[in-house]
C-alpha cells in the first residue's frame, strides 16, 4: 500500500477528532472518504501532512513511518495537498502561486510542469499574471490544485475540491482527476461532500461517522448500498460529470 493508516488518534486539547481510524490507498488508486460535516475527514488529510500530528496511531507512506515527521518532510516525500477552502496566495499572481508550488522540484522541470498544468487548465494560461485573489471560485480551486501538481506529487490529497463551485466547473475538475490518475498514474486520496461525484471516479470508498471508519467498499458497491443512498445520495446533486 502507498498510505497505510492504522489506529490513528488525533485530538484539538481534548476533543478527540480522530478515534482509531484504519484506511488504506494502494499505488494508483482513486480513493474518496466521504461523511457528514464533523466527521473527521479534514482533520485525517491533515494528520497525514503532519498537523496536527497523531496523538496514537501510525501512518506508513511508501513503507516509511511518516507519523512524527514535519510536514515540509512530508511534502518531500512525495505527498501534496489541495486543502480546503483553496488557501492560494491571493496577492500573489497565478505564475507565483504555481511557482511556491514547485519549490521542492528541479528547477530544470519547471517549465515541462508549468505547461503541463496549463494543459489542464487552460484558463490559468490565460489568467497567469491575475492575482490570485481576483479569480473566480472555480479557477481559484484550479490554481490550489495545480499548485499542488506542481511537486510532481506521488499522491494528491484533496479536501472537497467541488464546494461551493458551478456543475460545469465541477465536471471539468473531477475530469481533471480522472486524466491525472489515468495519464500519469497520479494517487488520489479525495475528501468530498458530493458523494455522487466522488464514488464514480473512485477506486475505493470510506464512509466516516463521528471520527471513525463506518463502512468501506468500492465505489460502485458504496453507491448501490441502501444505507449510503439515503445518507448521502438522494435528494441530493448528481449533476453528471
Amino acid at each position: 500500500m502507498m498510505l497505510s493508516v492504522t489506529g490513528v488518534h488525533t485530538f484539538y486539547g481534548h476533543i478527540e477528532a480522530l478515534k482509531g481510524v484504519d484506511l488504506e490507498v494502494g499505488a494508483g488508486e482513486v480513493v474518496t472518504l466521504i461523511g457528514a460535516n464533523g466527521a473527521g475527514k479534514t482533520t485525517l488529510l491533515m494528520t497525514v501532512c503532519g498537523n496536527p500530528q497523531a496523538a496514537q496511531g501510525r501512518i506508513v507512506f511508501d513503507g516509511e513511518d511518516i507519523t512524527r515527521l514535519s510536514t515540509y518532510e512530508i511534502v518531500r516525500r512525495g505527498i501534496a495537498h489541495a486543502p480546503e477552502g483553496r488557501r492560494i496566495f491571493p496577492r500573489m499572481s497565478v505564475i507565483e502561486n504555481l511557482q511556491l508550488g514547485a519549490t521542492i522540484g528541479q528547477p530544470e522541470d519547471f517549465a515541462d510542469d508549468l505547461e503541463r498544468v496549463f494543459l489542464l487548465f487552460p484558463i490559468l494560461k490565460e489568467r497567469r499574471e491575475q492575482r490570485g485573489g481576483t479569480l473566480s471560485g472555480g479557477e481559484q480551486q484550479m490554481l490550489a490544485i495545480a499548485r499542488a501538481l506542481m511537486s510532481r506529487p506521488r499522491l494528491l490529497l484533496l479536501d472537497e475540491p467541488s464546494l461551493g463551485l458551478a456543475p460545469m466547473v465541477v465536471k471539468h475538475i473531477f475530469g481533471v482527476l480522472r486524466r491525472i490518475n489515468r495519464e500519469a498514474g497520479t494517487t488520489v486520496f479525495l475528501v468530498e461532500q458530493n458523494a455522487f461525484h466522488a464514488l464514480r471516479l473512485a477506486d475505493r470508498g470510506y464512509v466516516m461517522v463521528n471520527g471513525a471508519i463506518a463502512m468501506t467498499g468500492t465505489g460502485r458497491e458504496l453507491m448501490a448500498d441502501p444505507e449510503i443512498r439515503r445518507a448521502y445520495l438522494e435528494g441530493g446533486r448528481r449533476d453528471r460529470a
